[in-house]
């Protein structure tokens, strides 16, 4: 007879479609419960549109029927076709390369060497991205790169948490520490008239800190699974999606020299285009599709290969697509409800009246939350710091000491909010988001101190 220990169900976390899907429905309820409210939105001298943060007003409230949330659903898919494309059209590219064995081939050519030496592929990989991140500001493109990441890390005896913090967490950890990053610091930057840049000394010790902080957490992890691999977060899942035959050496051919030759110069006309031509996300998906089609070529599969090879990187790729769609969706209803300007003002009505490091404390919380509501660095630019800046003016905090608090804000909570990168990194990865937040959430702990310590001594040394 079973016991009552055995009847209790044990509780397992939703899959990251359904997590979304439940923020959906309770973003829509708050539509009929936050008031609605709206900022005006002016030109400024250099023709950017701004918030007027004298202009905010509550107006008429605009709760979403059921009707509406489900085609707020279709409308979300739609507002982030662009990201939904670049997953599809990276991982054609991905698939492509390990279809020809030329990935299988070079992880055996790692593995035969030291084991010190493999053990220095993880710090490398995350100086290489995090500096990308903080100063040219890299971000989206690097998704097509994940599968790649995931495949690599599981080979090397770790799991794909590994391979996802050696990428994208990477990036998304130098982009939150930037030095130059032209989407977050330069856009801030300007709007509170500082000169373009300025405090870089300052912001090259934050991103010393927490890359080297991320880097050890990393590697810390890594250690311990690769000791023993049952202590591992994702121990027992399925990645068979992302794993390579080792049984069966492949000898490292000059074809898949020649195939990942292309993947060098595709990650290196990325960099050029990104730039010196301006490219951005349609631009990249256009270049995964052209490499995907010439490694086809390259290792001689027909025409009707190369198409077969397409569908299958798309069918596997589902799951993220849903995850883009739904976490868009969130960000679609809370704009028809018109509730996020009542939360960015209600948030700013609280800093007031507080001393003056308190006040750059607080801006810090604010951002972070203001992030799950506008998780695009340059939208929230737009959005905030016409609001910040005035507000640190009157309390008396430097304007640099606002753009930090935005810089930290947008920056490394797009790890935590599952309106950002989090939930697409883990959708392509294919973590459950449950897992990603037992590991990361000790991380962004750890973090979120270092980001209070930093905002403190800038206000210390009133940092300009």
């Amino acid at each position: 007879m079973p016991t009552l220990r055995e009847k209790k169900k044990k509780f397992t976390f939703p899959s990251s479609p359904l997590v979304l899907f439940i923020i959906v429905i309770l973003v829509a309820i708050l539509t009929y419960i936050v008031p609605a409210g709206q900022y005006q939105y002016v030109t400024d001298a250099s023709g950017n549109s701004i918030v007027d943060p004298t202009s905010f007003q509550y107006v008429e409230q605009n709760p979403l029927n059921p009707f509406r949330v489900f085609v707020a659903i279709q409308e979300g898919f739609i507002d982030g076709a662009q990201i939904i494309f670049l997953i599809l059209a990276g991982y054609f590219w991905v698939y492509s390369v390990m279809r020809s064995g030329a990935f299988t081939a070079m992880i055996h050519t790692l593995l035969s060497g030291s084991g010190k030496r493999n053990k220095m592929i993880i710090p490398i990989c995350i100086l290489i991205f995090a500096l990308a991140g903080s100063t040219y500001g890299e971000m989206e493109t690097v998704y097509g790169l994940i599968p790649i990441f995931v495949t690599l890390a599981i080979a090397l005896g770790y799991d794909a948490l590994v391979g996802v913090c050696m990428c994208m967490g990477a990036v998304a950890v130098g982009f939150a520490s930037a030095t130059t990053n032209p989407f977050t610091i330069g856009i801030a930057q300007s709007y509170a008239n500082l000169p373009m840049f300025s405090g870089l000394a300052y912001r090259w010790i934050i991103f010393a800190a927490f890359v080297g902080t991320y880097i050890m957490f990393v590697m810390w992890y890594a250690a311990r699974i690769k000791k023993n691999p049952e202590r591992g977060l994702l121990y027992g899942l399925d990645f068979s999606a992302f794993q390579v035959d080792l049984e069966q050496r492949e000898k490292f051919t000059t074809t898949h020299k020649i195939v990942l030759l292309g993947m060098v110069v595709t990650i290196l006309v990325i960099i050029y285009g990104s730039l010196n031509l301006g490219w951005y996300i349609n631009e990249m998906a256009g270049l995964f599709i052209i490499s995907a089609i010439l490694t086809g070529i390259v290792v001689r599969r027909t025409a009707e290969e190369i198409v077969q090879d397409c569908i299958v990187s798309i069918q596997e790729m589902a799951g993220a697509v849903v995850v883009v769609g739904l976490s868009r969706t969130i960000l679609v209803i809370m704009s028809q409800g018109m509730i996020i300007d009542t939360v960015i003002y209600a948030l700013s009505t609280l800093l007031n009246g507080l001393p003056t490091w308190a006040t750059a404390e607080m801006m810090l919380v604010a951002q972070n939350i203001i992030n799950f509501f506008i998780p695009s660095g340059s939208g929230q630019a737009a959005a905030i710091m016409p609001i910040m800046v005035p507000l640190a003016d009157l309390t008396g905090v430097n304007r640099q000491i606002a753009v930090l608090a935005y810089q930290f804000g947008d920056g490394y909570s797009n790890l935590l909010w599952p309106t950002a990168a989090c939930t697409v990194m883990c959708g392509i990865a294919k973590v459950p988001l449950g897992k990603w937040y037992r590991f990361f959430l000790p991380l962004f702990g750890i973090m979120f101190v270092l980001q209070m310590f930093f905002i403190f001594v800038a206000t210390l040394i009133n940092y300009s």
